[in-house]
């Protein structure tokens, strides 16, 4: 069928994107290639992609309502996934414009594009970080998420509660995906994981924050992309008993988790680095970054009993996956 992938040049886009050409899917990407980081490694996964005859690609961003448009019209598009959304905790601090920009105004553009042209399933990437200043673990989508502590999370909470809107007005399938920490090859520059590489190599510090006293749901991108494909054709139905869980509704919307279920270390994350690459890192510890948080740990009991979603690429594998390909791609 005909899928469509926003930010099909980015990391996880690119990665789903070729399985679902692998898979025979005709996929049509878009993306505006910003320069958030280095568009030379988004045109290198773009490059790849449109090798394949299933894949058209379109260069707009997502606010750009009329460009947007256009693709709906020249295309029957039964299923949307949206990826595109500027990224990272950190930049969001700085650059507060941006992310209303791409992940309000953009994002109200593809649920407009979903309600006019009879889109059957609309999948979109929330993220961990709307759990904010929530304490209790593993996170759950039972848990409310009322306390963002960073720009980047409150869009993420917003496109939940804006794709819940059209789920209810308008009757349109929404499933959004709490991606937790995402890595492996062809992955993004400003992830630590990345950094934390480079400069090893490079013999150069490596920043960690909190003191290394941190835990992440390191998820491996083979892992995500089988559970977004789980999710393609479950497109969500009303519930019943949604009060009593509110990542359902009356209306055919849900909300799951999708990371490891298994948080590791910090330090450690560090060490198994350390040893794959065969170096040890210099260390400058550092406190706590605003609008971080010191640990993610995903519930994903409801994942794995709607679609048979579970995490299998220890942490061994998949860094080490991400080390030799970093070794390849930088020479």
């Amino acid at each position: 069928m005909n899928i469509l992938v926003t930010g099909a040049a980015g990391f996880i886009g690119y990665h789903l994107s070729k399985r679902l050409l692998a898979e025979g899917h005709h996929v049509i990407g878009v993306d505006n290639l910003n320069d958030y980081y280095d568009v030379r490694l988004k045109s290198e996964r773009l490059k790849q992609l449109e090798n394949d005859e299933k894949f058209t690609f379109y260069k707009v961003d997502l606010a750009d309502s009329a460009g947007l448009n256009k693709i709906f019209e020249s295309h029957t598009i039964p299923i949307v996934i949206n990826l595109a959304a500027q990224a990272g905790v950190r930049y969001s601090l700085t650059h507060p414009h941006s992310y209303v920009h791409s992940n309000l105004v953009g994002f109200v553009n593809i649920l407009e594009a979903c309600r006019h042209y009879q889109v059957e399933h609309l999948l979109y990437a929330s993220s961990s970080s709307v759990y904010g200043a929530n304490t209790k673990t593993p996170f759950s989508t039972q848990d409310p998420v009322d306390h963002p502590i960073s720009i980047y999370a409150a869009t993420k909470k917003a496109n939940e509660l804006m794709a819940h809107t059209y789920s209810h007005l308008f009757n349109i399938p929404t499933t959004g995906l709490r991606f937790f920490t995402v890595y492996g090859p062809w992955g993004r520059p400003d992830m630590a994981y990345y950094s934390f590489t480079k400069n090893i190599i490079e013999g150069n510090p490596i920043k960690v924050y909190n003191n290394g006293d941190m835990r992440r749901d390191f998820t491996y991108i083979d892992d995500i992309v089988e559970g977004i494909l789980k999710l393609l054709e479950q497109p969500p139905e009303p519930d019943p008993n949604r009060d009593l869980d509110p990542s359902t509704s009356h209306a055919p919307y849900k909300v799951y988790n999708i990371g490891n279920n298994s948080p590791v270390r910090l330090m450690d994350f560090i060490n198994t680095l350390e040893n794959i690459i065969g170096k040890k890192a210099k260390i400058e510890f550092l406190p706590m970054q605003p609008g971080d948080v010191k640990e993610t740990y995903a519930d994903i009991t409801d994942l794995q009993k709607a679609a048979g979603f579970s995490p299998s690429t220890p942490l061994e594998i998949g860094l080490g996956h991400f080390v030799e390909w970093y070794k390849k791609y930088h020479k």
